[in-house]
C-alpha cells in the first residue's frame, strides 16, 4: 500500500429502526434555533417529518423552515437558505431526505456567513472554508450519496450551466446522522435504483486507479459485491430491511473516504455525469449510469491487470482460460447485464442529451489525472457520443 494519508471521520451515525430515538441527545449539544431542510414534501406523506418536528419540539427548540430543496441543488437556492440561515442565525442545520438536501445543507452552512460570493470562494477556487460554519446534522431518507457521513456539496449553478462538487474539511462534515434502513421504504423505485448505482460508481471511481496491492481495492471489492447482492433483493422487494439496510450502510462507507486510502482516484464519469446533469437536471445516480460502460471501456487498455481483477473478484468469473483482455472485457459485460437487471438508464439520450449539447456538457467537464487515462476534450466527445 502506497503512499501517505491522514484518515479522520468525525461524523457520528446513529443506525437501526429506533435510530430516531437519538436525536433528541443530539439536540442537547446545539442552541435553540434549528433550521429543518427537506425537499418537495415526500417526508410530510411517510411520517418522517411529524417524528422529526415532534422530537424538536420537545427538546424546545424554534424551528425555521426550508423546504423545496430540489434534486439537484442550485446556486440561487443554497444563497436563498444562507440568508434564511444567517437572519435566523441558527444553531443547527438539520437536513433529512437524501444526499442532496444534506449536500445543500452543508452548502449553506459554509455560505450563510461568508463574506465573499460563496460560489467563486468554494465551488471556482476551492479554497478552505475561513469563515464561521453552520453545523449539520442529517436524518437519511435515500441511499446513494454517502453525503450523511463526508464533506462533499454539489451545487448547480443554473446560469453558467455548471454543475460542481466541493470536498469540504473535517469542520463542514455533518456532525450527526440519523440512519433507519425503513425511511428508504417508500422511495420511488427509480430513486431506489439511482441510489443503488450511485453507491457502485463510488466505489469504481476508486477502485480503477493504482496498480499496488491495496488493502483498500480489498474493501471495495466487498462493497461492490455487497452492494450488488443487496439490490437483487430490493428490487424484488423493497421493503426488505435486511437488503436495505446494507445498501444503507453500504452508501456510507463507499464515501466516508476510507477506500479511497492510499489511491489516487478517477472521478471522470462524476465529472462527465455532474456535467451532464447541469444541462439535464437529470438524476445524478442514472447521469453516471449512462456514460459509465462508455468510459470503462475507453480506459480499460490502461487499466487492464485491475479490471480482469474486477471480473475475478467482484463478478466470480472463471478467467484462467482467457486472455487479460477478454477476463477485462467479461468483467465490463456482466456489469452491464447487472445494470440492465436492476434497470438503470443506459443511455444519455433517455436523459434528454441530444447530439446539439455534447460539446457543451465537454466544455463543462473537469479533466481530471487520477484515473488510469486523462482525458482529452476530444475524448470527453466521444464518451458522450458512445452513450447516447
Amino acid at each position: 500500500m502506497l503512499g501517505n494519508f491522514v484518515y479522520s471521520n468525525p461524523t457520528k451515525l446513529y443506525f437501526g429502526d429506533n435510530a430516531i430515538s437519538f436525536l433528541s441527545d443530539e439536540l442537547k449539544n446545539y442552541g435553540p434555533k434549528v433550521m429543518l431542510c427537506y425537499g418537495g414534501g415526500s417526508i410530510k406523506k411517510n411520517g418522517i417529518y411529524d417524528d422529526v418536528v415532534r422530537i424538536l419540539k420537545e427538546a424546545g427548540k424554534q424551528i425555521i423552515e426550508d423546504p423545496g430543496v430540489m434534486s439537484n441543488p442550485t446556486y440561487e437556492k443554497m444563497l436563498a437558505g444562507s440568508r434564511l440561515a444567517k437572519e435566523n442565525k441558527v444553531d443547527l442545520i438539520l437536513a433529512v431526505g437524501g444526499g442532496s438536501t444534506i449536500d445543500y445543507a452543508k452548502g449553506v452552512s459554509v455560505s450563510a456567513w461568508c463574506e465573499e460570493d460563496p460560489w467563486e470562494k468554494y465551488y471556482v477556487r476551492m479554497e478552505e472554508v475561513d469563515n464561521r460554519v453552520i453545523p449539520v446534522g442529517s436524518v437519511l431518507t435515500m441511499v446513494g450519496t454517502g453525503s450523511e457521513m463526508n464533506g462533499g456539496s454539489v451545487i448547480t449553478n443554473t446560469e453558467q450551466k455548471l454543475k460542481i462538487g466541493m470536498v469540504f474539511g473535517d469542520n463542514v462534515m455533518p456532525k450527526f446522522a440519523i440512519l433507519n434502513p425503513k425511511y428508504t421504504f417508500t422511495v420511488p423505485r427509480y430513486q431506489m435504483v439511482a441510489g443503488i448505482y450511485d453507491i457502485f460508481n463510488h466505489v469504481c471511481e476508486q477502485y480503477f486507479s493504482g496498480s499496488d496491492d491495496n488493502t483498500s481495492d480489498y474493501f471495495s471489492e466487498a462493497i461492490m459485491r455487497s452492494v450488488i447482492h443487496a439490490s437483487r433483493i430490493a428490487i424484488k422487494n423493497p421493503e426488505d430491511y435486511e437488503a436495505r439496510s446494507n445498501l444503507m450502510w453500504c452508501a456510507s462507507w463507499a464515501l466516508n473516504t476510507l477506500i479511497g486510502k492510499g489511491k489516487s482516484g478517477d472521478w471522470e464519469v462524476h465529472m462527465i455525469g455532474q456535467a451532464m446533469g447541469a444541462y439535464t437536471d437529470a438524476t445524478h445516480g442514472m447521469t453516471l449510469a449512462a456514460v459509465s460502460l462508455p468510459y470503462y471501456r475507453h480506459i480499460m487498455p490502461y487499466g487492464l491487470a485491475k479490471f480482469a481483477r474486477f471480473a475475478r473478484s467482484v463478478w466470480d468469473i472463471e478467467t484462467s482460460a482467457m486472455t487479460e483482455k477478454q477476463a477485462a472485457e467479461a468483467g465490463l459485460k456482466a456489469m452491464e447485464s447487472w445494470m440492465k437487471e436492476i434497470g438503470v438508464v443506459l443511455h444519455s439520450s433517455e436523459l434528454g442529451v441530444t447530439e446539439d449539447n455534447i460539446e457543451g456538457i465537454a466544455d463543462a467537464t473537469f479533466l481530471l489525472d487520477g484515473g488510469y487515462k486523462t482525458l482529452s476534450r476530444e475524448e470527453v466527445i466521444e464518451i458522450l457520443r458512445e452513450s447516447l
